[in-house]
This record gives C-alpha cells, structure tokens and sequence, in this order.
C-alpha cells in the first residue's frame, strides 16, 4: 500500500476505489475546510473515483462544508464508506439523515 502525502489527506489507494484518511489528526484543529474540499474533489476527479473511504480514526468533528461536499459526492454516484468516525460524527450523520447513504464502519487501523 502506497501512502501518497504532500496535502491535507494521505492518499492510501487511488482509482476507483479511494481510500484516504487524515493521520489520525482532527482536521478542525489543523485545515481549512476549503483546502480539504479542493484536495477531496481533485482525488474523486483525478482517479475517477467510484468509491471513497475515508478513514475518520482521530477526527472529532466534521465541519458542515465537508459534510455538504460528501453529499453532494452522491449526486456524482460516489459511494461514500467512512472508517472510525467519532460518536459526535454519528450523531450528526443520523439526525442530518446522511448516514441513510454513507456506510459507517468500525475497524481497527494502526499507525
């Protein structure tokens, strides 16, 4: 597995399947949201993305503009599968009603 760095996310997999996490960092505390939609959107457009998984271990709270950009993705015919997310995370999944098209997964990733 190749780790691709040099933006806000490390790349892990890129191509029909995207796999791509933050490092364990909570991006409220460290990016813009602006930064992370632009890198989001160039990774998906860039690779022809069909799936994106993101690996949420570390990640706190989603800002709302992030939120907007992973459901819009839906209207791209992006499947969106998110790895860790914080319970603050699913919380506001369920009441937005946005985890009715992103699959939730709990894994265990070392870093």
């Amino acid at each position: 597995m190749t780790v691709q760095q040099g933006g806000i996310l490390q790349v892990y997999h890129a191509g029909p399947l995207c796999v791509a996490g933050f490092g364990g960092k909570d991006i409220l505390d460290t990016f813009s949201v602006k930064d992370i939609r632009d890198e989001l959107l160039e990774l998906v457009k860039e690779n022809q993305c069909e799936t994106l998984a993101l690996d949420l271990t570390g990640v706190t709270l989603i800002p709302s503009g992030m939120l907007g950009l992973l459901a819009s993705m839906r209207d791209l015919n992006i499947d969106i599968h998110l790895y860790n997310p914080s319970e603050d995370i699913r919380e506001v999944l369920e009441i937005t009603r946005l985890n009715q098209f992103m699959h939730l997964h709990d894994v265990e990733i070392p870093y």
